[in-house]
């Protein structure tokens, strides 16, 4: 058993605290610094060359597409945060349109040069970030028909922005989630927080069992 305990000590009328690691009954001063939490990642296995091309391939996507998600969801909580402290429907609708402009400028170049499974990566991944997916940030963004025309549009290339990311039941989404969690530990990418509830380690065991290998 482990626990983390505090000591108050009075010496020559100077205060000092202390922290000990309590484990099985003993006291241990704690004179390290606490660390954040580190993921222990499984050793990646492959049945094949193929399986393992395939895992590269995704990999490589996902790095790429990683970062403009993470942007979408801070503009998001950005602009959610500024929205709730106006009063005037006015001032919201004059911000809002403002904000739309600002994040078609930022992805549009970025969004015409991506593949048809980088795009459907990319809306997994939004929806990863904000709990919200990319059709239904359209939809609040924009009318409704703009909406059902950029969904349309989009499911003539085979992406569609209703996609939900759900690593619990798509084995691509968990391969996707292990991705991330080995780039954010390598330091390669940022993390940030999914807005999705799921364990890790769960779908680790789920996926990873004899007959459920990396596809």
């Amino acid at each position: 058993m482990l626990l983390l305990a505090q000591t108050t000590e009075v010496q020559n009328d100077s205060i000092s605290t202390k922290e000990y690691l309590i484990i099985e009954g003993d006291s241990v001063p704690r004179t390290s610094i606490g660390l954040e939490e580190v993921k222990l990642l499984h050793r990646l296995k492959f049945d094949s060359k193929e399986d393992r091309i395939r895992y590269l391939i995704l990999r490589r996507k996902t790095v790429k597409v990683y970062p403009y998600a993470k942007l979408a969801a801070v503009r998001l909580d950005s602009m959610n945060n500024r929205l709730a402290n106006m009063k005037r429907n006015r001032d919201k609708k004059r911000y809002t349109k403002r904000v739309q402009k600002y994040i078609e400028g930022e992805f549009s170049d970025e969004l015409k040069k991506m593949t048809r499974t980088e795009g459907q990566i990319l809306v997994k991944l939004i929806h990863r970030q904000t709990g919200v997916t990319t059709f239904d940030l359209v939809k609040e963004l924009r009318n409704g028909w703009r909406a059902f025309w950029y969904n349309t549009t989009a499911s003539m290339f085979d992406i569609s922005l209703k996609r939900e990311f759900d690593p619990v039941n798509v084995k691509e989404d968990y391969l996707i989630e292990d991705i991330l969690q080995r780039n954010f530990q390598s330091g390669r990418l940022e993390a940030q927080k999914s807005a999705i509830d799921f364990d890790f380690y769960d779908l680790t065991e789920k996926w990873l069992t004899p007959d459920s290998k990396p596809e």
